[in-house]
């Protein structure tokens, strides 16, 4: 298994490749998202989480998830649309994955191993799980679905030193 973020890649809504290698020296927060879940305004503080830090180094990618009570059954496009529309997001959310399971995408694999939930479980509980990792590649934390993100930004902060 891979032992950074750059060994990764990813599909975006428009269905091209995403190199995560284009992100290294980078803090990057990942968060399984979805449009119909009681944590999605939620995008509205990721938004202002980016805002705040993308200048200093912070890139936020939001991960579609239909797992959890089915609650992102969009299209990518329409996903993209909800998401612009409704909290103003210019973060890049990319294509839907699957985060557990046989199907999981690699990255998540590698996430929850890196970074395993409470009790060391590594299945992600539900939508909105965060995971920051640090400009070397490297996962620092992994954060629950009810942590709002404005609670995560001083510990972005002192990931951008």
């Amino acid at each position: 298994m891979a032992n950074d973020l750059y060994a990764f890649t990813a599909v975006d809504s428009g269905g091209q490749t995403v190199n995560f290698d284009t992100y290294r020296g980078k803090v990057v927060l990942v968060v399984n998202v979805a449009s119909k879940c009681g944590f999605t305004p939620q995008y509205k503080g990721l938004e202002e989480l980016y805002q705040k830090f993308k200048d200093k180094g912070l890139i936020i990618l939001g991960f579609p998830c239909n797992q959890f009570g089915a609650q992102e059954p969009a299209t990518n496009q329409e996903i993209q649309s909800f998401c612009e529309l409704n909290y103003g997001v210019t973060f890049p959310v990319l294509g839907k994955v699957d985060v557990n399971g046989d199907k999981a995408a690699p990255l998540f694999q590698w996430l929850k191993s890196a970074a395993p939930g409470i009790f060391g479980t590594e299945l992600i509980k539900w939508n909105f799980t965060k995971f920051l990792i640090g400009k070397d590649g490297q996962v620092l934390k992994r954060f629950a679905p009810k942590e709002e993100p404005k609670d995560l930004a001083a510990e972005i902060e002192a990931a951008l030193v």
